[in-house]
């Protein structure tokens, strides 16, 4: 396409002519319809559809259980924890019985917490 006239082939005939001088003789142009954006002469063109298929994988994942205990160093530290915190309450609710008292129910609740949990169990994908 022509980027001056917007027809398909210029006439650089006339334009040759013009030049050396020749006015009289040269005929006109053909006019030829303009070429409009998106379209193409010779008719659509035909669609191929392409299929691509893709065969899927599957992966095995096993699942496994796993238990994780707690060490022992980590259970003492929950329980004993648990002892001096109740013994600290109990010492500012009631002086020394109260303290006694205090670390006596802060340590059993802390064993009971420490035996509910202490056995973790994880699921592992392989």
């Amino acid at each position: 396409m022509h980027f001056i006239t917007g027809f398909r082939k210029p006439f650089i005939g006339g334009v040759i002519a013009m030049l050396c001088g020749v006015g009289a003789e040269v005929a006109e142009p053909a006019q030829s319809a303009p070429i409009i954006r998106g379209t193409d002469p010779a008719g659509p063109a035909p669609v191929t559809r392409t299929v691509v298929r893709r065969r899927h994988r599957r992966r095995r994942t096993r699942r496994y259980v796993v238990v994780r205990k707690r060490p022992f160093k980590h259970s003492a530290a929950i329980v004993g924890g648990s002892a001096a915190g109740g013994a600290a309450i109990g010492a500012l609710a009631g002086g020394g019985k109260g303290a006694a008292i205090g670390a006596l129910a802060g340590g059993a609740g802390g064993l009971i917490y420490d035996r509910a949990t202490h056995k973790k169990k994880v699921v592992v994908r392989r």
